[in-house]
């Protein structure tokens, strides 16, 4: 027979048929619209999280630039305005805004009622301090060891 297949099966041409096509993109769909409400809910926690990783290298930073240089350098935070500053960078670092924050410094080291600062110095030493970094559900905390320096970031 002429246009038979020899093995006697029927073979199905390739691809998808429209009503495949329909429902892969009504899936798809439905999950494009789900997944940015979800975002939401995860993004500050995110944001709070990366803030505090990046204040405590901030610190970290300043500690090994003040033993390296001979020189002290100071860290100093701003509750009021959420931002920080450290000693040889000239600009400021932006915390979340939806962020609470707290400072436990050297009496010597407060600069105002909602600012505050850690000196670091040149045997590694600092004046100690505590940051806590809440929102979001989330709480880090950043404890700086006065006699030896240390950077501690906790969850």
């Amino acid at each position: 027979m002429v246009g038979s297949d020899p093995a006697g099966v029927l073979r199905k041409p390739a691809g998808f048929t429209l009503l495949e096509l329909i429902v892969a993109l009504s899936i798809a769909g439905a999950l494009a619209a789900l997944v940015p409400p979800m975002m939401d809910r995860v993004l500050p926690g995110l944001k709070i999280k990366a803030a505090g990783q990046e204040m405590a290298a901030s610190l970290r930073f300043l500690r090994s630039w003040s033993v390296s240089q001979g020189s002290e350098g100071v860290f100093t935070l701003d509750l009021q305005q959420k931002r920080y500053t450290i000693t040889p960078r000239k600009r400021s670092y932006d915390l979340p805004g939806s962020s609470e924050l707290t400072l436990v410094s050297a009496g010597d080291e407060r600069r105002g009622e909602r600012q505050g600062a850690i000196r670091f110095f040149p045997d590694g030493s600092s004046s100690g301090g505590r940051i806590t970094l809440q929102g979001a559900g989330n709480t880090h905390r950043i404890d700086i060891d006065w006699l030896t320096g240390r950077v501690f970031l906790a969850h």
